[in-house]
């Protein structure tokens, strides 16, 4: 493939690869491997939330390894400092100066594993990160590398020593995804195939940084037609007026699903965004940035829930046809 110069049928070579490599660690996930890569192609960062032990930090891996690039784990814990991440200015006796030593951050892809487990003021560490792609520290700024992809895990709230994600910081994930327990068909398989070796162990990179940013440009070029930009404006616009809700999604939450629905439209080898791909990746991309009300929660509706019937019941516009 020329990295310079990827087109449509590139982007879902490529990315059939990558979830062909991941799902040999994920088994029976197609579903959360494809919202995976959907964030990769949008140029976002993806949230994983879940119950331990269902593969939350080997999806992360094995995305990671899968691409030939720059990749760091962070484990965040209670007593975890922001300059743990970013990095921080260490004086040098012998040059008698300040030197900027990069943390974890300065890689193509972040693990950030167990995100709720540090302090509100740790995770904030990463908002200027994931929104600018550039990290301050003591008033200089340092540019991050490309592609730049944060992969965080996180167990519910509910679980002992979490931190629930301030409202801003779930902002900055472009989509959520639950990984769920395997069927009994794919646990009866992972037992056979995981319980000598593990899988991470034997995974090679499929790609690398260069073409992940070829494909990415091929994924920017996907025309998104103005009844398409305007079902997404609409479709956000709708959860700041819903009863159920007393937080709907941000402007920022419209740029980002119109960008996953281009992801979607190239998983698919097409030129152009449907409907089908804003319904497609509609719940993964808003779900998480909605706060219910606390007759919703009484009721026990969920944001998946009100997302869902959302879709349902907004009119549909025609599709666009190529070019137009």
């Amino acid at each position: 493939m020329d990295g310079e110069a990827a087109g449509l049928a590139e982007v879902a070579e490529l990315c059939g690869r990558v979830a062909a490599n991941v799902q040999r660690v994920i088994v029976g996930k197609p579903e959360v491997v494809r919202v995976a890569l959907v964030t990769l192609l949008a140029e976002g960062h993806l949230l994983v939330e879940d119950v331990p032990g269902v593969g939350k930090t080997s999806l992360a891996k094995a995305l990671a390894r899968s691409i030939d690039s720059s990749v760091s784990r962070v484990q965040f814990t209670p007593d975890l400092l922001p300059g743990d991440i970013t990095g921080m200015s260490i004086y040098n006796r012998q040059t008698t100066e300040f030197e900027f030593r990069p943390g974890p951050v300065f890689a193509n892809i972040v693990i950030a594993d167990e995100i709720n487990r540090a302090s509100p003021k740790t995770q904030s560490a990463l908002l200027e990160c994931m929104a600018e792609h550039q990290v301050t520290v003591d008033g200089a700024t340092y540019a991050l590398a490309s592609p730049f992809m944060v992969v965080a895990t996180q167990n519910p709230v509910e679980m002992d020593g979490t931190y629930p994600l301030p409202e801003a910081q779930r902002d900055r994930f472009t989509a959520r995804v639950s990984v769920g327990y395997p069927d009994l068909a794919a646990e009866l398989a992972m037992v056979d195939e995981h319980a000598a070796a593990d899988p991470l162990e034997q995974l090679r990179p499929v790609t690398d940084a260069r073409l992940v940013r070829a494909v990415v440009e091929a994924v920017r070029r996907v025309h998104v037609g103005p009844e398409v930009r305007q079902y997404c404006v609409e479709l956000v616009a709708t959860t700041r007026r819903i009863p159920d809700l007393r937080l709907g999604a941000s402007p920022r939450a419209t740029l980002q699903l119109v960008r996953a629905a281009r992801a979607q439209a190239a998983l698919a080898g097409r030129a152009f965004v449907v409907p089908d791909d804003v319904q497609a990746v509609a719940v993964p991309v808003l779900a998480h940035r909605l706060l219910l009300s606390p007759d919703a929660l009484a009721s026990r509706r969920s944001a998946v829930d009100i997302v869902r019937s959302l879709l349902a019941r907004h009119p549909v516009p025609a599709p666009p046809r190529p070019g137009a």
